[in-house]
């Protein structure tokens, strides 16, 4: 399954969410790419639309490969990939320098998107979180554990692309899994994208935007 873009796999995996029109939901991107993608799932649920704020840590001198994952919260929390740790050596004194270094650019990015927003209430709620595909599982488990933790009614996964293994492996993080397309082999996310480019930062505040505006109307 190939989507022409993160607007064409949100509102695919939209038509996927659909029988949860009508819960009380609440939809969480995580940032950058996940934001269009949620955006659509939001808008076709009629859906609050917040962000997950997480940050991978990359393994020294090879960033793309999660060696583990860091979210913000009140106690912010690290998800560890032990297998990568282990086979890499990588050492206690790195994720913790880096994890600090990560941390400052959660920070960073709140103030850039969320100032003056106060955060979506999830607890006794749906909380679907949504990001434009999964590799490893790393930063999408500690999105999940974080979003666990502010006791949600019900939990549930939704991404267009991942690995089944990847899918196999977080099942046990959440009450439901949506995943339209599970490749194998796997590769790169933006291999099943024909437009995956670098989203910035006022495309993230452009697109928070337009939602909560669209979600003020439905309102009145």
């Amino acid at each position: 399954m190939i989507f022409a873009d993160r607007i064409d796999a949100g509102r695919r995996l939209a038509a996927a969410l659909a029988p949860l029109r009508g819960e009380d939901c609440v939809v969480l991107a995580l940032p950058r790419g996940g934001v269009p993608v949620a955006a659509e799932v939001a808008r076709a649920l009629d859906a609050p639309l917040d962000l997950v704020l997480v940050r991978k840590i990359g393994a020294p001198h090879q960033q793309e490969l999660a060696v583990a994952a860091v979210v913000d919260g009140d106690t912010p929390q690290l998800v560890r990939n032990e297998d990568v740790i282990r086979l890499l050596h990588v050492s206690e004194d790195y994720l913790e320098a880096e994890a600090r270094r990560q941390l400052k650019e959660i920070e960073r990015r709140r103030t850039a998107y969320l100032a003056g927003r106060t955060p979506e209430p999830i607890e006794g709620r749906t909380a679907i979180v949504v990001d434009d595909g999964i590799a490893t599982g790393a930063t999408t488990r500690a999105a999940l554990r974080a979003v666990r933790a502010r006791r949600p009614r019900r939990l549930v996964l939704a991404v267009p692309v991942a690995p089944p293994d990847t899918i196999a492996a977080l099942a046990s993080e959440v009450d439901q899994i949506v995943c339209l397309s599970q490749p194998e082999p796997f590769g790169a996310i933006g291999a099943f994208y024909d437009d995956f480019r670098q989203l910035e930062d006022e495309d993230v505040r452009s697109i928070l935007a337009a939602t909560s505006r669209a979600g003020r109307g439905a309102a009145r």
